[in-house]
């Protein structure tokens, strides 16, 4: 099944060169050769699941060089990569807030009876297969962490 997350992606990518925003037509570009590229070495076409997986890692990367341009105080490249975060943030599902994602992993905890720290691992197994696409790794951590050593 053909991703509608790529496939909106191009249509904006369209509307972008029509309307002249060249940092918007860039940005779009270099996210749509990340996934091209990939179908090209899988040889096949991506669903949703797996654009969205693309598109967690590429804001990652951005996240990173942000950080690193902000130390360097280089505005014009911290600029760009937070345009670029936003704007991938678009094509990704709502994330959850704390609050929710605090009760999802409540719930996950009680039906696995997980009671410690030493059931992490089963925690962390379930909650990224169900919470992954609508909260990054390191925060479904470091709340479970919470959670489990509060029990």
């Amino acid at each position: 099944m053909a991703s509608q997350i790529k496939n909106r992606l191009q249509e904006e990518t369209k509307e972008a060169m029509k309307s002249g925003d060249k940092q918007k037509r860039d940005a779009l570009r270099v996210l749509s050769s990340l996934l091209k590229q990939v179908e090209v070495d899988e040889r096949k076409e991506l669903s949703d699941e797996e654009v969205i997986v693309i598109l967690k890692k590429a804001y990652k990367q951005r996240e990173e060089a942000a950080k690193q341009y902000k130390e360097a105080n280089r505005q014009d490249l911290l600029d760009k990569e937070e345009f670029e975060m936003q704007l991938i943030l678009s094509y990704l599902p709502k994330q959850l807030d704390d609050e929710e994602l605090k009760i999802a992993l409540k719930e996950i905890i009680y039906s696995l009876k997980a009671e410690s720290l030493k059931d992490l691992g089963k925690v962390m197994g379930v909650a990224t297969k169900q919470l992954g696409a609508l909260a990054n790794g390191s925060r479904i951590s470091a709340m479970a962490k919470d959670l489990l050593s509060l029990s």
